[in-house]
């Protein structure tokens, strides 16, 4: 090993200048030691262009509907798969290190997934989905329409404001849409988990600021103080919208949300 990655059954680093062993077909890395517990045989995958390191939603979404990118969607049932028992989800940072380096490993993967089955702590897929959706070129309500989702919040009766945010959603590019959707249907599921203990308030205060951001790239001290507390405002209200104005953008019966 040249440049150290992660083991891909027990996520754990592989060092440099340490031997390991490598699929000709899938490019699976593995510890020598962890070949016999290596997932299922697999098939040849067809060569994809990674993704870029940095980009707008759209740049990450799959070419048909519904556009959630893969590596949302994938970190998404990982976690609904094995981590909605666990407390503070979403709050609780996982590792910096192992956060990185699975990130990285995704991105430079494109569409042909590596499996998270194999990393052990579920903090750490949440890291990674937090990581990418803070890493967008611009947020995911997009810099032009960012005071528009202000100021529809900041409605003081509730079926107003609820309108509103649904004129807005709507008026949002198509990936970062779908992608709002597909992620308030599940912070939505996890704020109704009781052990995960994170309502919606809690969740909001973790998502306003990667969700929401600011209205330029680089704001200034003043905007930063003055957005935070609206950033999170935002995401309860857009959480307090029904399930059914969401499963309009996501079908669950639409196959590309199966990873």
């Amino acid at each position: 090993v040249i440049r150290p990655e992660p083991c891909g059954v027990c996520g754990s680093r592989i060092r440099f200048g340490k031997a390991a062993v490598k699929c000709r077909q899938c490019q699976l890395l593995l510890h020598p030691k962890c070949r016999e517990q290596c997932p299922s045989l697999c098939t040849p995958r067809p060569h994809r262009h990674a993704w870029p390191h940095e980009g707008v939603l759209a740049d990450f979404a799959p070419s048909t509907p519904p556009l959630v990118p893969a590596l949302v969607v994938q970190c998404v049932t990982e976690v609904e798969t094995r981590g909605l028992t666990e407390t503070g989800l979403y709050r609780v940072p996982g590792a910096e290190q192992l956060v990185r380096e699975w990130k990285r490993r995704l991105l430079r993967a494109g569409g042909a997934l590596p499996a998270l089955g194999s990393v052990a702590d579920i903090h750490v897929v949440c890291g990674v989905l937090k990581d990418f959706l803070r890493g967008l070129k611009e947020p995911l309500v997009t810099f032009s329409l960012h005071p528009a989702f202000l100021q529809a919040a900041d409605i003081p009766d509730d079926a107003a404001c609820g309108a509103a945010l649904r004129h807005v959603v709507s008026k949002l590019p198509p990936a970062n849409r779908d992608t709002l959707a597909f992620l308030m249907l599940h912070l939505l599921r996890v704020s109704h988990s009781p052990d995960c203990k994170m309502d919606v308030l809690n969740l909001s205060r973790v998502f306003g600021p990667t969700l929401v951001g600011h209205s330029s790239a680089n704001p200034t001290p003043l905007a930063i103080m003055e957005d935070t507390p609206r950033q999170c405002k935002v995401v309860a209200r857009l959480l307090s919208l029904p399930p059914d104005f969401w499963r309009g953008f996501v079908g669950t019966e639409q196959e590309n949300l199966v990873p």
